[in-house]
């Protein structure tokens, strides 16, 4: 049975991909405690502080299929300890006395950090794989469309046009920053920890130093300056870099999301067949994939909360804010790599409605070319009076539902300063794109 929408046998395809959730099992989550046990006693083996084949014997049984998980839980539960009944079970399972050289002057968050820090890192491969294949989805269609005309809306309002291939490549210009905070961050965050109870090392004698670079470069892991038992920002910095790229998701989501109201149609996600709308009205076509990445990145933002107030460690250790990580960092994870399967899913099949966008890019009948006729007329008669009187007329034109054209060709003010000719070529929105198309090749290549 389970309770958890992670685990959850209905719901957990949406808001936990199983590749990412089998990481973050409690098999996987075992497994690297023990991939870091037998770290450390290669490394105290290779410094003479533990027996050769003790070492030896421990990388053998260090296996999570040679324990019971479930008797690992109730020792927990007996205990109260989160890690003893673990180093018990790998201990057992030793022949000899190699059991006895099990978690050699380590402490049990020595094992915890680094495990996690393991399982993020085998974690991160995949999200980066599936954001780098967004990018690419993403910047394909915006080569495709570098000029096809839309409307850029500001305050939920009609603003003036752009093109379609720019605003995707705002997008991919936000995903690319994400991608460089990533790659800078890997050096911070993938950085082991092995340094006893109140991290002096004081356990593993004047070898210490040399133990943990030795130990943490056996998991291909950065060595810390000094013991990080109770400076979180590594962990926060994770969550951070979740929020940040989860919330470019929901954010493409959400937009896919409002473009493809009925009213607007200009984009669509993708549908299939079996994909069924509503329960009671057969036409339905709702953009269930774009609602579940912003839901999803607001989950990681709630997240993102609790991992923040771990940062208020007291003393050299505190696991009671310790304990918010072990159940908040998976889920940010988990959370954020279900928020970018979706958002690949979406990015790759995207529709999207050029007739549509000419269409809307029409609907104001010309007033959507405001601006540009102020500076025009602005050159004659100042911009602030060109701005009164625009606005004046495009106010005029709403309210006696006239085209924008008709309204200014009729004003004495407007056409003692451009003819016909000038208004009709100022209200062409083709021509008013800006420096959109070179903008899109800067970003995305031509």
């Amino acid at each position: 049975m389970t309770a958890h929408v992670i685990d959850s046998e209905l719901f957990g395809t949406s808001f936990a991909p199983a590749d990412l959730r089998d990481l973050f099992s409690d098999e996987t989550r075992v497994q690297r405690w023990f991939d870091v046990e037998a770290a450390l006693a290669a490394a105290q083996a290779e410094l003479g502080i533990v027996p050769e084949n003790a070492a030896q014997e421990i990388a053998r049984k260090a296996q999570v299929a040679n324990i019971d998980l479930q008797s690992i839980g109730a020792g927990i539960a007996e205990t109260s300890h989160p890690l003893v009944p673990a180093i018990r079970a790998l201990a057992a399972v030793c022949e000899g006395e190699a059991g006895q050289w099990v978690h050699y002057g380590a402490t049990t968050q020595d094992i915890m950090d680094t495990g996690a820090i393991l399982q993020v890192r085998d974690a991160w491969k995949i999200l980066l794989l599936d954001l780098h294949t967004i990018r690419e989805a993403l910047a394909a269609h915006a080569r495709q469309h570098a000029g096809t005309m839309m409307v850029g809306r500001t305050h939920g309002q009609q603003a003036l046009p752009i093109t379609l291939g720019f605003k995707l490549s705002v997008w991919v210009d936000e995903i690319d920053r994400h991608l460089e905070r990533c790659a800078e961050a890997e050096k911070r965050v993938f950085v082991g920890n092995i340094t006893g109870a109140v991290g002096t090392m004081a356990s593993f004698g004047r070898q210490a130093i040399d133990l943990q670079r030795r130990a943490l470069r056996k998991l291909d892991l950065g060595v810390p300056r000094i013991c990080w038992h109770s400076s979180r920002d590594r962990i926060v910095e994770i969550a951070s870099l979740m929020v940040q790229i989860a919330g470019t998701a929901g954010k493409i989501g959400r937009e896919i999301y409002s473009l493809q109201r009925t009213e607007i149609n200009e984009m669509t996600e993708p549908f299939h067949g079996a994909k069924v709308g509503s329960s009671t009205m057969p036409h339905k076509s709702n953009p269930a994939g774009a609602e579940l990445v912003f839901g999803l990145a607001q989950l990681v933002r709630g997240t993102y909360v609790s991992l923040a107030d771990a940062l208020f460690h007291e003393h050299e250790r505190d696991a009671g804010r310790l304990r918010i990580e072990l159940a908040a960092l998976p889920e940010i994870v988990i959370y954020t790599g279900a928020c970018l399967r979706r958002m690949r899913s979406v990015a790759e099949g995207v529709r999207f409605d050029t007739a549509n966008m000419r269409a809307n890019v029409d609907m104001l009948g010309g007033l959507l070319m405001s601006e540009r006729v102020m500076l025009a007329l602005g050159n004659h008669v100042g911009k602030q009076r060109a701005h009164e009187l625009v606005h004046e007329i495009a106010m005029r034109a709403r309210e006696s539902d006239v085209s924008f054209l008709q309204a200014l060709s009729a004003d004495p003010r407007v056409t003692a300063h451009l003819g016909a000719e000038d208004i009709e070529r100022l209200l062409a929105p083709e021509d008013y794109l800006g420096s959109a198309e070179s903008i899109v090749a800067n970003v995305v290549g031509a």
